[in-house]
């Protein structure tokens, strides 16, 4: 039931057994076992995609279900009043993983003596099924209905470069000032991101010509306080350095609606307890942290 679980969430035999750390076809056996200890077919084979038949579908959530009871059933077994254990995963954006992640998943792991942890930190969207997660803090409007998503607060874009630059190339007034200072852009790939402001109802799309093209933010942040130039952060990356002085944030009235910050999982109520776990403490601990208030 578990290699089955794992093939139709993935919707693959390959992804399944990198989850499972099993080979392929140890975990293309076991379906076929199950499938004919069943009587029914589960899965659609082609050389292309695997999809679920309709009873396959239903099956996939009661075994969801029952294996979330199961899990919760042996822990209760386990002499140890409830105690949490076993594998734990989470991932989220390396600059808010070291900050905000790490922390409260360090002091969990400490709380929760028998459960082990792997912490994945990335600039890029991981798919929690296709890599094995447990729980992902994810900072985006979130389009993907298949996830449990629970809000806990929310950043903005900001614009802010050091007060000495300012001082020598003067206070932009609108967006379309930034075309004559140098700017710093952080992305992931070869291309620089364009820059959207919001000028009352207007959406105001500016693709600087940027001087400095980084792919980590705390590059492009450490090249403003420089004075290097004007960079374009997520405000909890610069919130430290603004605070400090060291960094001023500029066109404020110009900018975008925040961006929600969510922690997500895959089970929802039928996750395993110790899932739940951490994702109640995930939330508790950056529901109402001073840098997701935007």
């Amino acid at each position: 039931m578990r290699v089955f679980v794992a093939v139709g969430e993935a919707q693959g035999f390959a992804p399944a057994a990198r989850r499972l750390a099993l080979s392929p076809p140890t975990v293309t056996r076991a379906v076929a076992a199950l499938e004919q200890a069943l009587g029914v077919q589960l899965l659609q084979r082609t050389t292309r995609i695997v999809r679920l038949t309709e009873g396959g579908a239903r099956y996939l959530l009661d075994c969801q279900r029952l294996l979330g009871e199961l899990d919760d059933a042996e822990l209760a077994l386990s002499g140890a009043h409830g105690e949490l254990r076993g594998p734990l995963s989470i991932t989220a954006s390396l600059m808010f993983g070291r900050l905000l992640v790490a922390p409260l998943f360090l002091d969990f792991l400490e709380q929760h003596r028998q459960v082990t942890g792997r912490a994945v930190l990335v600039d890029r969207v991981v798919d929690l099924i296709e890599e094995g997660l447990d729980v992902g803090v994810r900072i985006a409007h979130l389009a993907d209905a298949s996830f449990t998503a629970i809000r806990v607060g929310s950043v903005r874009h900001v614009v802010c470069a050091s007060p000495a630059y300012l001082k020598r190339h003067g206070l932009p007034k609108s967006p379309r000032d930034l075309t004559e200072l140098d700017t710093i852009s952080f992305a992931a790939d070869r291309a620089a991101p364009a820059w959207v402001f919001q000028a009352g109802k207007q959406t105001v799309t500016l693709r600087p010509n940027s001087r400095l093209l980084v792919n980590s933010s705390e590059v492009a942040l450490q090249a403003a306080l420089s004075g290097a130039g004007v960079t374009r952060v997520l405000s909890y990356m610069a919130a430290s350095e603004v605070k400090a002085g060291r960094l001023r944030v500029i066109l404020k009235d110009f900018e975008p609606e925040p961006i929600p910050v969510h922690v997500i999982h895959r089970e929802g109520k039928r996750a395993a307890a110790r899932v739940r776990a951490l994702v109640d403490f995930a939330v508790s601990r950056l529901r109402g942290h001073p840098l997701l208030d935007a």
